[in-house]
């Protein structure tokens, strides 16, 4: 081991200094607002409150589905919420999702506004309303419910365990980064066994389990991800790595994947959404400034 302390917990634990890291600024032991702010509204019939991360990217990616498919009633406004700010805490975020962890949304189709939390709600809350990416018969239903969870259990060892502890954590912990790296490799195993039998994650079909699974895993094996793809090898799963090329290569998803992204190359960026033709615009825009 290369740690050069060892830590003994106290008898019980207090909050009385930043834990560190890049995302100390925001960290804290306790729920609510932290000041007023109210969230905006716009035309469409669903808002999103959100950031171009993993769990952001499945329900944008949704949302391009269904629109793709001509259902008009997916139409919807995504809002930029800067988590490296503190906007997730602001009175209206939080009135939206308590746990204040984008994405959230409201549904205000009907008379009464609907509030949606958590990524793997939205899909589903979105896939029920709309009678797509969900298989309706039993064993394909709850075989897509199974990967759809499992997602929802596995990456926080990947996010939240390997991300954290290999990129940043201010002090490098082999245990930590060894136990993790470990339980993300079997993890791709997994995948990687059943997409070696199966075209898509639940099966034979294109569903809400796919979407989940994308912006973690895929985004894993093509080297997006924290700085790991060497470290882990990534290149030895290959039906991951087929299954992600798959996918990525749907003009809906190429969208999704646009939408709230604040890094990376500017031309992959649309900060916010509220129209169909902002993907066009901002094409236009970014020739126009370099003429």
């Amino acid at each position: 081991m290369t740690d050069s302390s060892e830590y003994t917990p106290p008898k019980v634990w207090t909050w009385n200094k930043q834990s560190g890291g890049q995302f100390a600024n925001i960290n804290r032991p306790i729920a609510g607002p932290t000041h007023e702010q109210e969230l905006p509204v716009g035309s469409h019939p669903l808002q999103l409150y959100s950031l171009g991360t993993p769990n952001g990217v499945k329900v944008t990616i949704m949302l391009e589905e269904l629109l793709a498919l001509g259902i008009s009633g997916a139409e919807y406004d995504a809002w930029l919420i800067d988590i490296g700010k503190g906007e997730q805490f602001g009175s209206g975020f939080v009135a939206v999702n308590p746990n204040s962890k984008i994405p959230a949304m409201v549904d205000r189709s009907g008379q009464v506004p609907v509030r949606v939390f958590e990524s793997g709600a939205i899909l589903l809350y979105l896939a029920e309303k709309f009678g797509v990416f969900l298989p309706r018969e039993s064993g394909p239903h709850a075989e897509c419910l199974s990967w759809l969870f499992w997602q929802i259990g596995s990456a926080p060892y990947l996010g939240g365990g390997l991300g954290h502890f290999y990129a940043y954590a201010p002090t490098k912990i082999e245990y930590a980064i060894d136990r993790y790296a470990m339980e993300v490799k079997r993890q791709l195993d997994v995948l990687d066994r059943r997409l070696h039998e199966s075209k898509y994650i639940a099966g034979d079909a294109y569903t809400i389990a796919d979407m989940a699974i994308l912006p973690w895993y895929g985004g894993l094996v093509k080297g997006w991800s924290y700085g790991v793809a060497e470290f882990l090898s990534v290149q030895d799963y290959r039906y991951v790595q087929r299954w992600a090329d798959t996918l990525l290569q749907r003009p809906a998803v190429q969208r999704g994947r646009m939408v709230n992204r604040t890094s990376g190359d500017p031309s992959t960026q649309l900060r916010e959404r509220h129209d169909a033709s902002d993907f066009e615009n901002r094409t236009q825009d970014k020739l126009a400034a370099a003429r």
